[in-house]
């Protein structure tokens, strides 16, 4: 990959008066009892206790809510803010770093007493919570919009809070790209090169900054948001790396959790963050890929790609084979088809336009296939920059192998089982092995947290690829005798609450209105599988815009 303009001035932005010490600069070694330093902890609580106090001082909350610039693309009963918090918790008085914030007032509707408000994080990392606040709009959230105000944020790196990328978009590989199936090892030294470019890159264009963007600071900034909205206590929902940041948020803030709702969890053991848990997710997307393949042969009889998995798979690789050859539409190679296809172990509301592609372009027609593969060049930017986020974060997190010996031997072993994504997923996590920052942080022991915690509800599907079952059976182990689980059974779209089920919905609306959870564990069944789409059905969508990293 080639990488963008160096300098750290130019790059840091708002943060331009920060000197420009090398990013791999050591941390302060005196450790906190949990995660952190013990000057991070500090700090962190000063910075929480200063939002406190202009929230009280201000009558209303310390954040000066306005409409919200054209840049959002937020409607105008959604209001804006800025959020300052430090770069480093350590020096709560050094450089501070913006980060933007939404919110809608809760309706009050029919006379519905105001519970606070409940923010929202959708994962990544990368992605932005910004849009949350329109949920209040959408059926089914009457309820709960009626008794908080919604709260978005984009967290530090992502968007216009402090944005960090590590080359210049328009830099970034254009279609069409060639993956290959089975990878040669020169193909390998390839892409392990481009790793340590984009991991250079890093360093380069966020200088001093690029050790700062961690999941713990997301916490410290998740509890300053807390502070500066005048809540006592958080009300949080999360998703995909939303509940490992509220795990290790509950963790360290056990007497300041309200209500917590963590959909499609992460495995948040310390030793599968980060490595083991992207091998994990590798087999997930496997099942998940037969999953659309079982549902396409269900429907042979509109697609004719096959009528058995078995079938449709030689139908993708027919296709998969011609586009190798001759890009559809000049821009979707192999690279591009295999994204659109991943969105399809995420998402079975995809399915049917996925399947109606393939079926198209077997016909003699590629333009489906190129509607909904090509890259959106206006998403260039953003897509850059959720990667850009995600990798640091996870970079920084955890400890990584350094060594490709590793790399190799796992993922090939894992190839062989689970050829759909491991290379993909591998490549994309390879800066890693490289990373420019020598002081990493040692994962928090979620569940350490010293006094209880007050019930949460995990939610999950038991076929998720991104986020595989047994992490959520785990992050339930941790968080103790008050965390009830509730799983959508035989299901496997990657978030699920929200609109997709309607008996996982009503217990997070209950137990968002009253606190209660249903059980220890409870099962709800599965959400309808998407009705096939006739291959004359000119609605069909386009699924274009492409997926933040999840985790």
């Amino acid at each position: 990959m080639r990488t963008g303009p160096a300098g750290c001035a130019a790059a840091l932005g708002a943060l331009s008066l920060l000197l420009c010490v090398p990013a791999h600069a050591a941390r302060p070694a005196s450790p906190g009892p949990l995660g952190g330093t013990a000057a991070e902890a500090a700090g962190a609580a000063l910075a929480a206790r200063r939002a406190a106090a202009l929230a009280t001082s201000e009558g209303s909350g310390g954040l000066d809510f306005r409409r919200c610039p054209e840049a959002e693309e937020l409607p105008g009963p959604v209001r804006c803010a800025t959020l300052r918090v430090p770069l480093d918790y350590a020096r709560p008085d050094g450089p501070q770093i913006s980060l933007t914030v939404s919110w809608v007032a809760a309706t009050g509707a029919r006379g519905t007493v105001r519970q606070g408000a409940l923010v929202n994080n959708p994962g990544g990392p990368g992605a932005s919570g910004m849009y949350f606040p329109l949920f209040a709009g959408l059926p089914g959230w009457e309820r709960i919009a009626a008794a908080y105000d919604l709260v978005g944020y984009a967290p530090r790196g992502v968007g216009r809070s402090a944005p960090l990328s590590c080359q210049d978009p328009a830099a970034r590989v254009k279609g069409p790209t060639q993956d290959p199936g089975d990878p040669s090892p020169a193909y390998k030294r390839q892409r392990l090169a481009a790793a340590r470019a984009y991991a250079r890159g890093c360093a380069r264009r966020a200088g001093a900054a690029l050790p700062y963007y961690t999941t713990l600071n997301n916490v410290r900034d998740l509890d300053v948001l807390r502070a500066a909205l005048g809540e006592r206590k958080l009300s949080f929902m999360g998703a995909s790396y939303g509940t490992y940041l509220g795990a290790v948020y509950a963790t360290l803030h056990p007497g300041r959790v309200r209500r917590m709702v963590l959909d499609s969890a992460v495995d948040p053991g310390p030793r599968r963050v980060w490595y083991r848990n992207n091998l994990d997710q590798s087999p997930g997307f496997e099942r998940r890929w037969h999953d659309f393949r079982a549902w396409a042969a269900r429907h042979h009889g509109t697609y004719g790609l096959g009528a058995t998995p078995a079938a449709v798979q030689a139908s993708y690789a027919r296709v998969r084979d011609a586009v190798a050859r001759t890009p559809a539409g000049g821009v979707v190679g192999t690279g591009e088809l295999r994204a659109a296809y991943l969105q399809a172990a995420y998402y079975d509301d995809v399915w049917p336009d996925r399947a109606a592609a393939l079926a198209a372009f077997l016909r003699g027609d590629p333009a489906r296939l190129t509607a909904q593969a090509a890259p959106d060049p206006e998403s260039t930017a953003e897509a850059e920059n959720a990667t850009a986020v995600y990798t640091a974060v996870l970079c920084n997190d955890a400890s990584w192998p350094a060594n490709w010996e590793t790399w190799d031997r796992d993922n090939t072993a894992l190839a062989r089982r689970a050829p759909f994504e491991t290379w993909a997923n591998a490549f994309l996590n390879l800066p890693c092995a490289s990373w420019p920052v020598r002081e990493r942080q040692r994962p928090v022991a979620v569940g350490a947290q010293p006094e209880r915690l007050p019930q949460t509800l995990v939610v999950a599907a038991e076929r998720d690829g991104a986020t595989p079952y047994p992490g959520a059976l785990e992050l339930q182990r941790r968080l103790g005798a008050g965390a009830s689980l509730v799983t959508e059974k035989g299901a496997g779209s990657h978030g699920v609450v929200g609109g997709r089920n309607g008996c996982v919905d009503r217990h997070v609306e209950r137990y968002l209105l009253t606190g209660a959870t249903p059980g220890w564990r409870v099962t709800c069944a599965p959400h309808p599988e998407p009705a096939p789409v006739s291959l004359d059905d000119r609605a069909a969508s386009a699924h274009r815009a492409p997926l933040p990293p999840v985790v």
